[in-house]
This record gives C-alpha cells, sequence and structure tokens, in this order.
C-alpha cells in the first residue's frame, strides 16, 4: 500500500520508532519524539544499506519518491547514493568559494604590485561595472563564451576601447583559473576577433612649426591656468600624462633640482629621476602659489586632496583645435625624434622617456650615470621650447650636451 500524503500527516508518534512503507524499499520512519524520516533500504555488492533522504516535512512524499528513483538509478550503476550526494555538495561548495569573481579578486590582487594605480583602477572598474553583475555569481567553469560576447558587445556599444580591455581581463582570469585547477577553458578564445577592429590612432611626432604653435597657443590658452601649466610641464620633462597629473609636491627637490616619481606611479614599477631644466623651477614656483595648500600639483577641483582627472588635458588638447592633428602623449614622441635628430645619444633619451632597460645591472648604471647627462640634454631642450616660441625653428646639435660624439 502506498503513502498519502494525508497518511503521512496523521502519522502520530509512539513510544518506539515504527515505519511506514512507501513501496521500492521507500519508508518513513517515525520517531517517539515525533520526528518523520525518509528512508531508503537498497542492497549495493550484497550489502544491505539503508540512504537518508531527508526529513518530512521538508521533504514532501513526491521530493522522496523522485530521490529514490534518482538513488536507486546510482545504485543500479553500483553507485553509493550517499556517497554521491556527499560529493556532490563538496563539489557545490567548492564552486561557490571558486566564483568568476573570486577569482577575479585574486587576479587583482596578484597584479597589484605589477601595475601602476591607474591600470588597477580601470580593470577593477570594468570589473564592477560591466562584468560582475553578469557573470561575477558564477562558478568559473560555468562562464561560457556566449556569456563573455554578451558583455564585450555590449561594452563595445559604448567604450570601443574598453570592451577589447573587458574581453582581455576576462581571459586572464580564466588562464588563472586554468593555472590554478580551477577551470579548464578560457571562454574568450573562440570568439577571438569578434570585435570591430578599430584604426589604431598612434601619437605621431609635431613638427617643429607645429610645435612652436602649440607653445604659442598654450601661452594664449584661456582656460584653467593649472591645465595650461600641466602640459607646460609635461613638455619641460616630457613625462607621462598620468605621471603629470598625479604628481605631488614632496616628490620635488628644488635643491637638487629634480623630481623623483615613485615606482608605484611608473608604467614599469621603477621609480624614476627627472631632472628639472631652469624653465621648469621657474614653472613650479609660480604653481605652487596657485596649489601650494594640495598635497597634488594639479588638484581635483572639487576636493583638494585628490588629483585631477586624466581627461582634463585632452579636454583642453581639443578646445584649442588639436583634437584631430595631437594628443598629449604626442609630446613625448616629438621631443624623442627633434632630441634623436639634434644628436643625443638615444639611451639617455630612452632613460629620459623611463623606457625600462631590460638588462637590470644596466638599468641601475644607467639611471646612475646618464643623471648628469639627462640634466644637460633636458636644460638645451628647454632652451630650445623657448626659440621655437621666439620663431626660430632651426635645431643646432649640442654636443656639448650629452650628444652623440
Amino acid at each position: 500500500m502506498h503513502l498519502s500524503d494525508t497518511r503521512i500527516r496523521n502519522a502520530k508518534a509512539s513510544e518506539k520508532p515504527y515505519k511506514l512503507r512507501d513501496g521500492g524499499g521507500l519508508y518513513l520512519e517515525v520517531r517517539p519524539n515525533g520526528a518523520k524520516l525518509w528512508r531508503l533500504r537498497y542492497r549495493l555488492a550484497g550489502k544491505e544499506n539503508v540512504y537518508a533522504i531527508g526529513p518530512y516535512p521538508e521533504k514532501g512524499l513526491a521530493e522522496a519518491r523522485e530521490e529514490r528513483t534518482a538513488a536507486k538509478k546510482l545504485i543500479k550503476k553500483g553507485i553509493n547514493p550517499a556517497r554521491h550526494r556527499k560529493l556532490e555538495r563538496l563539489r557545490n561548495e567548492n564552486e561557490h568559494a571558486n566564483t568568476f569573481e573570486t577569482v577575479a579578486r585574486e587576479w587583482l590582487a596578484n597584479n597589484a604590485d605589477y601595475w601602476t594605480a591607474k591600470t588597477y583602477q580601470q580593470r577593477e572598474r570594468i570589473l564592477k561595472r560591466d562584468i560582475f553583475p553578469e557573470i561575477g555569481a558564477l562558478p568559473l567553469r560555468q562562464v561560457t563564451s556566449a556569456h563573455v560576447l554578451s558583455i564585450v558587445q555590449r561594452i563595445e556599444k559604448r567604450a570601443p576601447s574598453m570592451a577589447v580591455i573587458g574581453k582581455q581581463a576576462i581571459g586572464a582570469i580564466c588562464r588563472h583559473g586554468i593555472s590554478t585547477l580551477r577551470t579548464e577553458h578560457d571562454p574568450t578564445q573562440p570568439i577571438q576577433g569578434s570585435l570591430k577592429r578599430r584604426k589604431v590612432q598612434h601619437s605621431m611626432p609635431l613638427s617643429r612649426a607645429e610645435l612652436a604653435d602649440l607653445i604659442n597657443s598654450l601661452d594664449r590658452y584661456p582656460g584653467h591656468y593649472s591645465n595650461r601649466i600641466a602640459l607646460r610641464l609635461m613638455l619641460l620633462t616630457l613625462a607621462r600624462t598620468s605621471e603629470v597629473l598625479r604628481a605631488k609636491w614632496d616628490e620635488f627637490d628644488f635643491e637638487q633640482l629634480q623630481w623623483t616619481i615613485p615606482a608605484e606611479r611608473m608604467k614599469m614599477r621603477d621609480h624614476h629621476l627627472v631632472p628639472l631644466p631652469s624653465q621648469a623651477i621657474e614653472t613650479l614656483n609660480n604653481l605652487k602659489v596657485v596649489t601650494g595648500n594640495s598635497p597634488y600639483l594639479f588638484p581635483n577641483r572639487s576636493n583638494y586632496h585628490k588629483p585631477c582627472s586624466h581627461g582634463v588635458l585632452w579636454k583642453m588638447i581639443a578646445s584649442m583645435g588639436y583634437k584631430e592633428r595631437f594628443s598629449p602623449h604626442g609630446i613625448r614622441s616629438t621631443g624623442s625624434t627633434i632630441l634623436n635628430e639634434t644628436g643625443f645619444r638615444p639611451d639617455v633619451i630612452e632613460r629620459q622617456l623611463a623606457h625600462t632597460e631590460r638588462n637590470k645591472v644596466r638599468a641601475s648604471y644607467n639611471q646612475a650615470n646618464y643623471l648628469e647627462e639627462r640634466r644637460r640634454m633636458m636644460q638645451w631642450w628647454a632652451d630650445y621650447l623657448d626659440t621655437l616660441k621666439a620663431g626660430d625653428t632651426k635645431v643646432v646639435a649640442m654636443k656639448s650636451c650629452g650628444s652623440k660624439g
């Protein structure tokens, strides 16, 4: 006789436990304390066993029958259902502990010491904004190429360059998961080429006449004074945009006439010494009157304890009419071109641009021994910018300032 929900509900406890059978080995054990427990009796490898399905009413009659059917399929294959359930529980717990977000945050932490703050924040921002809401809670091994394609195509509509970064981040996270045995595949591989190829805009150097025009346009710029000074400091030092805009006053030594950019803000994670020509010192002294009460040379206008946005110079360049012709980063390629054409040693120029030497011993030598050459070279460069401003676009090689002999 099969059980019914009514019979189960009406079953009363007695002094001794008793069983209500449903058939196929399934029964309900009613205990003296009133507990009602589903059990399945079965034989495996010639031995009798009992499988605890769970309590009633947490598991109703229909659920108990379904689990009996599933357990019997396992038993038929020679699998112990209790052990199988334990393994499934452990696997589920393991996958919950290895969600995409968990592995992604581990990947971020592993790279924190190698990336610049800007790179770290950029990756973290796109993960939080676009990726975690979609796949963050999924076990890493369950992330599919379809998931990735949907995410990157949505990002691409808003910001094509960020879509590339997002796909690269997902791929790197999955490869980290592969190396730590938490997944077996990288779902970004099948969708290589799914994003539209975009024309790469390289930072083309300006001609001498164009550089002279930029310098004079900068002097006429009617916008914020600190923005104008930021671009001028880039011109005088050939430092990167991020290095200038996040510069702090305590990084500058006005007696030694040099600027030490700490390793955590450098692209290659090594501190960089920047010699300061007299024009840069004068510019900094003028700026200090305006922003000296902030730790930053170029503070955020709404919070002086934070640096300004990276976009301010791009907007400035656009407002000056250079949007399609020039980018702030082009200052570095322009300086490199002119200094090389003038005859300065390539190693000295590369060191000034903080292009890291792969040979660590040689890199240490270069940092220590090229400083004076760079100091002379950058003073020549600052003087040359003054001659451009005055209308003279000729270049005169200055061998005494570190040029090739």
